[in-house]
């Protein structure tokens, strides 16, 4: 079966056919680091982290481009509130997304270029359009693209320029300004803002707008056209529209294919700071592991949206733990399958079919459960031989979801064996004299040293082969 993905462009699933056999080229809206993220600004990162992983385990060779936004209105507004440098206020920020990003497992990015450094690129698209009179200088030193010059202008997002509603971060039409529709490529250095966030042009000093960014980075890293283009849903007008508009304007065939991922919402609200109900990411780590957190994220097909409550991360947790359960539980078995038998073992077919349909992760999922099914039974049932094949099989299919329970992001050590025989040692210790103490029925002994492991996060399970445990 083909890969097929839903192309906003064009409103249907379409086969995924790369412009180059073997490899594929994705750029993605990052974060704008005005304030460190909230889990809403996860979504987007794990749906393509997704697609990433898939397209890698099916023989792709991938390039991923994702950028940060390191420069723009809000965050001069908020490092001027705070009396932070405005590049230290987006530098401290930036670190709290790559941290973000970190612990919930989404791979770093072929490519990370921030905005501040490629303005050189900028002014050079820039002069390109207005040459090509698609764009003009206004006498105030802005910078606009002409919409009504581009006739393909509300293609992306099907709209007609007439019923569009101008952005709100740029000016309204005015003598400097021939259609209120018009989008800032680069703003004029006003006299309120620091000098250290303008750059000289043949317009005057100033710094990029929103959308030129980001048409300069795609062309840059990945050249005039490239595979396929994403970022959240809400970046689809007018971010997204801008960004087609200009580049192709520009001559370039841009974006092939567009994938824009649901919000995370609650009470059927998206997500945002300015709704005042953000959840930021180290808050809820505090009370979350890293691995139930990507689980919740990961869980939901990519364009739908993730309603969440506080139900959202219990259903994640129970989720995880029979995931985790089972793996930790056969490996005791059979013995821990190395991460080369994962990566090449032959996927099961429903399971390629459910991530060929459009990455379609429940589906998908609905197979794991199935073969969790199958390896529970295969364990009460002491059939080793099964009980290997279906842990090797999740594992497969969860690394895929960057979900395995056993890999180096998620094991217990986190990737040093060090900390995993030093942690087997000690617990070992006192599960044996734990085990001693039952049989000579010593329960006050044996209770207190269960309380004790209890208290150090170490969870005993009494079983029929022995006593097990596992990290609360």
């Amino acid at each position: 079966m083909t890969l097929r993905l839903f192309d906003t462009a064009t409103r249907e699933v379409r086969d995924f056919v790369p412009l180059v056999a073997g490899q594929v080229g994705i750029y993605l809206c990052g974060a704008t680091v005005q304030a460190p993220p909230h889990i809403g600004h996860l979504r987007s990162a794990v749906a393509f982290d997704v697609l990433v992983r898939w397209l890698t385990r099916t023989g792709y060779r991938v390039t991923l481009v994702r950028n940060v936004t390191d420069i723009d209105d809000k965050i001069l507004a908020k490092a001027a509130a705070a009396d932070e440098p405005w590049w230290a206020w987006a530098q401290a920020n930036e670190r709290a997304f790559t941290a973000a990003y970190d612990a919930v497992g989404v791979l770093p990015p072929s490519y990370e270029p921030r905005a501040t450094g490629h303005v050189p690129a900028m002014v050079e698209l820039m002069e390109r359009l207005v040459e090509r009179g698609h764009a003009y200088a206004a006498d105030t030193g802005d910078v606009y693209f002409d919409v009504r010059s581009w006739e393909q202008y509300g293609s992306l997002t099907n709209q007609r320029v007439e019923d569009m509603v101008p952005a709100p971060d740029d000016a309204p039409a005015g003598d400097d300004k021939r259609d209120a529709r018009d989008f800032a490529l680069w703003k004029a250095a006003k006299p309120t803002e620091p000098s250290t966030a303008a750059w000289e042009t043949p317009y005057g000093r100033g710094r990029p707008g929103w959308h030129l960014e980001c048409s300069a980075m795609a062309q840059r890293y990945l050249g005039d056209a490239f595979d396929i283009h994403g970022g959240g849903l809400d970046l689809r007008f007018p971010h997204h529209e801008n960004e087609q508009a200009q580049s192709r304007a520009a001559g370039y065939a841009f974006a092939h294919y567009w994938l824009h991922n649901g919000w995370v919402t609650q009470g059927g609200a998206k997500m945002s700071k300015s709704l005042g109900n953000g959840l930021l990411v180290t808050e809820v780590l505090r009370s979350t592991r890293p691995a139930v957190l990507r689980y919740a994220m990961t869980a939901v097909q990519y364009r739908s949206m993730l309603e969440w409550s506080d139900a959202t991360l219990v259903e994640a947790e129970a989720t995880w733990d029979r995931l985790a359960g089972f793996v930790e539980r056969a490996a005791e078995r059979v013995g821990a399958a190395d991460d080369d038998e994962v990566a090449k073992v032959e996927l099961p077919a429903e399971f390629v079919a459910a991530m060929d349909d459009d990455l379609n992760v429940p589906a998908a999922l609905a197979v794991v459960h199935e073969h969790l099914r199958a390896g529970n039974t295969a364990i009460a049932a002491d059939d080793l031989d099964a009980v290997r094949a279906e842990m090797v099989a999740l594992r497969a299919m969860l690394d895929v979801l960057g979900l395995d329970p056993a890999g180096a992001q998620w094991s217990r050590s986190g990737g040093d064996a060090r900390y995993e025989r030093a942690l087997a040692s000690i617990v070992g210790s006192e599960l044996g004299a734990r085990a001693a103490a039952r049989a000579a029925r010593d329960f006050a002994t044996s209770d207190a040293i269960r309380d004790r492991l209890a208290a150090a996060g170490v969870v005993v399970e009494d079983s029929p082969t022995g006593a097990r445990w596992s990290l609360a």
